[in-house]
């Protein structure tokens, strides 16, 4: 299968890239473009969080429940955005056309990757060993890593976002980066014409 955005994570910045791509469906520079993610969310900093400090959630609202209702959210609203269940990626290959990106059951294609999985040294995807270095904003002594990027950009058509961007560990940054990440892409698919995706009353 190939596309032209694979997401790999679907934590708070993968699921909120995801919404962000998902809801230009409508223009006509994201008509017809093919967007997927996988939606790998068991090393997800959000499945044992309790919010009470963020803008616009109920306080007591649980991580695990915004994982699931995110992908929920992402299947009802924009069901073009074709999700990957029970994969985990092993691995980036870039060529020609853009990325191989495989996984333990299969392979896909990609033009353009997007990478949002948690910052841990557990992260183990081949072809990404040459950009990780210690995370810049978490405690040494924590062990945390992040993808060497400018503005989110590792190398063209490579993405991060999230904590794995080197931003901290916090649910409304972390969303705002995969947002961040989005509305780049959106740009570049624009011609270069800054954009970003409102819905209005």
């Amino acid at each position: 299968m190939t596309f032209d955005v694979l997401i790999i994570g679907a934590g708070a910045a993968g699921l909120s890239c995801a919404l962000v791509l998902g809801s230009a469906k409508t223009k006509p520079f994201a008509e017809g473009k093919h967007i997927g993610i996988i939606t790998h969310q068991k090393t997800s900093h959000l499945q044992n969080a309790l919010f009470n400090n963020v803008l616009g959630l109920k306080p007591g609202t649980l991580g695990a429940d915004i994982l699931n209702d995110g992908l929920q959210q992402l299947s009802d609203l924009y069901p073009h955005v074709n999700q990957i269940d029970n994969e985990k990626v092993v691995s980036i290959t870039k060529n020609t056309n853009g990325f191989l990106i495989e996984t333990n059951k299969n392979s896909y294609h990609s033009k353009i990757v997007v990478i949002a999985v948690g910052y841990t040294n557990l992260m183990t995807i081949n072809g990404l060993e040459n950009y990780i270095e210690p995370h810049p904003k978490a405690a040494i002594e924590k062990d945390r890593i992040w993808l060497k990027n400018t503005d989110h950009l590792i190398e063209k058509n490579l993405y991060v976002a999230g904590t794995l961007a080197g931003w901290r560990s916090q649910f409304a940054i972390a969303s705002g980066s995969g947002a961040h990440v989005a509305t780049d892409i959106l740009t570049l698919w624009n011609n270069g014409k800054q954009t970003k995706i409102h819905d209005k009353i």
